[in-house]
């Protein structure tokens, strides 16, 4: 094993916490460099034509995986192509084609609260702002940001698990709720930047910096993370636990 590859994932000299802000700033810009430079191809892995599309996928990917979601929804747009029909739509037939995805009658009673609202508030037509979005019955801030950064290319931070949990053993913020973590990390970074951070934090964690056991011998930012060995630092030990999903 070369000691090029040994000193990738040694802790920095100087602790986290002894960083001025400008330090702070100029490292987590760094990590989010070469994140975007290990996955190039990051984008949503939610599959969507138009922005409806987009909003409805997003609502139901909660407590399941976008593979599952992207895998009922030719069906569901098929029959409920815009807000108009799906707030239309007959119960038990939308329960039943998204069934597959767990929690459908709690999400039945979301996409047609959501879609009626629409409707009646939007003319049926997804609103390109933040403070309408999560007006809608069941739309927060992570799916408005989705929503806004993915379907009207308007800069926004997407704080789920996978990104709390990285901002967190990054050393960016130690703040645990989720509109807390977005205002911290968004502080780091240009706005112009927020919309791909979000993508690079999700993918690195769905793939390498896991929950349990991430995969600290094989991450590329390794260097510069003070949570260097939360997980397996032996690169053949971590390369095993690497995964991937989606398009990846």
């Amino acid at each position: 094993m070369s000691t090029a590859r040994r000193t990738l994932g040694r802790v920095p000299a100087a602790p986290v916490a002894a960083e001025t802000r400008t330090g702070l700033v100029r490292r987590a810009r760094k990590i989010d460099r070469v994140l975007a430079e290990t996955y190039p191809d990051a984008t949503t892995e939610l599959d969507f034509d138009d922005p409806f599309q987009l909003l409805v996928v997003t609502v139901l990917s909660a407590q399941t995986t976008d593979k599952r979601v992207n895998a009922v929804r030719p069906k569901l747009f098929a029959a409920y192509p815009d807000a108009k029909a799906m707030a239309a739509a007959d119960r038990a037939t939308l329960e039943g084609i998204i069934g597959p995805l767990g929690f459908f009658r709690a999400k039945t009673e979301s996409l047609l609260k959501l879609s009626a609202a629409l409707v009646e508030h939007h003319d049926g037509q997804v609103p390109p702002r933040l403070e309408d979005l999560v007006k809608l019955p069941g739309v927060g801030r992570k799916t408005a940001n989705v929503v806004l950064g993915n379907a009207f290319g308007i800069p926004g931070i997407t704080v789920d698990t996978h990104f709390g949990r990285l901002a967190r053993r990054f050393g960016w913020t130690e703040e645990t709720d989720p509109v807390k973590v977005e205002h911290a990390v968004g502080a780091l970074f240009p706005k112009k930047d927020w919309t791909m951070l979000s993508h690079h934090l999700i993918w690195h964690g769905r793939r390498i910096c896991h929950s349990q056991k991430p995969a600290c011998g094989a991450c590329p930012v390794a260097k510069w993370c003070p949570s260097y060995g939360a997980g397996p630092t032996d690169p053949v030990v971590a390369a095993t636990l690497v995964k991937t999903e989606g398009r990846a």
